[in-house]
């Protein structure tokens, strides 16, 4: 047994079956996929209108450009076509899972063909739910000039503002490890930074990290006992995933699918090439160095003394620490990429667990007169130091046939009680949760809850739309009304997708709130009586000769409650 082969026994897995060996997927899967596929190919019309172009871009002065970005019809319909086409994605995710629920033979085929087709229209799309891929264009050209991006920003550039970079990359330093500063001045020397050629180079990078996870969950979820395609279908399939990764091309997308690939050799035994795997992975973005000490105690084996476990992550993290001092030779890059993982920079996102609970406490404080600010940066402050002893809880304690378990949790605690959540960082750790077993319960529901929220707030928050047109709503208040409604279809009146986190129907969910308030008044209009008419109710009820005794059979005591749910089960299974 591997490091990561474990016993693991979960709603996917039960014992004496292997994942996959469950019957043939059934129920139509390609539906769900051309239902996503039509999605996507909304998202992909949308951004023309509402995605974010370049200023130094030849497509903004196309005829159909200018149409969809200048007349308020034009950016009503783009803004409508991407958030529909967005939420249309999320039901066919959920669909997909529901439509291979037996996990069989054939679902991972099933899952490769609709990941592969989401993706495809995505691939074209105009930026969208985030602009941070111009900035890659505008780092490749510092390392290109000889300037270093760990010490400068973009506006140190020539016309830096016709990259289509956000103005907060203006003087802020990369955080991006010397790897992925490579790629982006490859790109740049490629492309001679135009945008448009640039954002299709990056986003085919981004691509190859999403091949190896499409590659490498599965084969690490098999080494757990999970069923490898609902793995995949949880991690890539779902649409944040997809939006993120390739329509927003983040270059987290190469850093998480070299994770992965890392931690599955690791398991595996070949703990070398995962060292270099999860090394090349931290040279995209730094914050996969977590995973680390988790590859030294698979490399220590399941019985190791703790000199031995000592001695396997001083050695992990000595030749991981040797190659990236040494990629950081070419360019003059040094170390600098270390500021991204001690960089204390103050801030936080309201909708973080650590920000909304720290805006809260400084709300409170400053009713009750105290220093709320001071108090709110003390949670925080508190909520990130839990993080750093929970991963050193994990290292140090913790069955090692459960090694990437342990690893996940540790990745999810950190990223969870940080200040700053962007939409893309749970997608960090999700591969590997999934991996080692996401049950069929609270833990996918919250998952669907997650994954919805970032949806909807990604659709109305990043949406490029010029001042001067005339609109009758403002297109970020169509776009939350629009997934706000569609969230509400799926939830309440969708007769598939709503009995993912409710049970029953609507009405039947009203009529018990009814009865439960009219049982509810009629208790305290009873109680509200004289003590004398209480008791003589009670000896009625009590007393031998009662007008209407109970029935003698125990199994006719509830006949509405069972009518009731006999009445709900066969409608379920007439809706089927």
């Amino acid at each position: 047994m591997t490091a990561g082969g474990s016993h693991l026994r979960t709603s996917e897995s039960r014992p004496g079956t292997p994942a996959t060996a469950s019957a043939p997927a059934k129920g139509r899967a390609y539906l769900a996929t051309i239902e996503g596929f039509i999605g996507s190919l909304m998202m992909f019309v949308g951004s023309i209108g509402t995605g974010w172009i370049a200023n130094g871009s030849p497509m903004i002065r196309q005829p159909v450009v200018i149409a969809l970005r200048t007349e308020g019809w034009g950016v009503t319909v783009s803004t409508f076509l991407l958030t529909l086409g967005a939420m249309l994605l999320m039901r066919s995710w959920l669909r997909l899972g529901q439509r291979l629920a037996d996990w069989g033979s054939k679902s991972l085929r099933s899952v490769v063909i609709a990941v592969s087709a989401w993706s495809l229209p995505l691939i074209f799309c105009v930026p969208v739910f985030s602009r941070d891929v111009y900035a890659y264009t505008g780092q490749g050209r510092l390392v290109q000039e000889g300037q270093n991006p760990y010490e400068v920003g973009i506006s140190t550039l020539n016309n830096w503002f016709a990259l289509g970079a956000d103005p907060a990359w203006a003087e802020n330093r990369t955080p991006y490890g010397p790897y992925f500063l490579w790629l982006a001045r490859g790109v740049v020397g490629l492309t001679g930074a135009q945008p448009d050629a640039s954002v299709l180079l990056f986003r085919l990078l981004a691509g190859v990290g999403v091949l190896l996870c499409v590659i490498y969950v599965p084969k690490l979820a098999g080494l757990h006992g999970i069923n490898g395609a609902r793995a995949l279908w949880i991690t890539v399939a779902n649409p944040l995933f997809l939006i993120s990764f390739i329509a927003s091309a983040h270059n987290d997308a190469l850093m998480v699918g070299l994770a992965v690939a890392g931690v599955y050799f690791a398991a595996t035994r070949r703990y070398l090439v995962g060292i270099l795997l999860v090394t090349a992975s931290i040279g995209i973005k730094p914050i996969t160095v977590l995973l680390l000490p988790f590859i030294g105690v698979m490399w220590a084996g399941p019985s190791a003394s703790w000199l031995r476990k000592f001695l396997m992550w001083g050695a992990t993290a000595g030749i991981s620490l040797a190659v990236l001092v040494l990629s950081g030779i070419p360019y003059n890059l040094g170390v600098g990429w270390t500021w991204a993982i001690l960089d204390t920079t103050p801030g936080y996102t309201g909708y973080s667990p650590s920000g909304f609970l720290g805006q809260q406490v400084e709300f409170l404080a400053n009713v009750l007169g105290l220093p709320g600010g001071t108090f709110a940066t003390w949670l925080r402050t508190g909520m990130k130091w839990t993080a750093i002893g929970l991963v050193l809880l994990l290292m140090f304690r913790g069955d090692y046939s459960r090694a990437v378990r342990r690893m996940a949790l540790a990745f999810t605690a950190v990223v969870m009680l940080s200040p700053i959540i962007q939409p893309w960082y749970i997608l960090w750790f999700l591969p590997f949760l999934a991996v080692t077993g996401i049950r069929d319960d609270w833990q996918i529901r919250s998952l669907y809850v997650g994954v919805t929220f970032f949806v909807v707030f990604g659709a109305q928050d990043q949406l490029s739309v010029w001042g001067f047109v005339e609109l009758p709503i403002p297109p970020s208040s169509l776009a939350f009304v629009t997934a706000l409604a569609f969230t509400f279809y799926l939830l309440f009146l969708d007769v598939h997708t709503r009995k993912l986190l409710i049970e029953g129907r609507p009405l039947d969910l009203a009529r018990t709130g009814w009865q439960w308030v009219a049982e509810r008044r009629a208790a305290r209009r009873g109680n509200g009586g004289t003590g004398s008419k209480a008791s003589a109710a009670v000896g009625t009820a009590e007393g031998p000769h009662t007008a209407n005794p109970a029935p003698a059979d125990p199994a006719n005591a509830k006949p509405k409650a069972v009518e009731t749910a006999d009445r709900t089960s066969v409608d379920q299974a007439e809706r089927g």
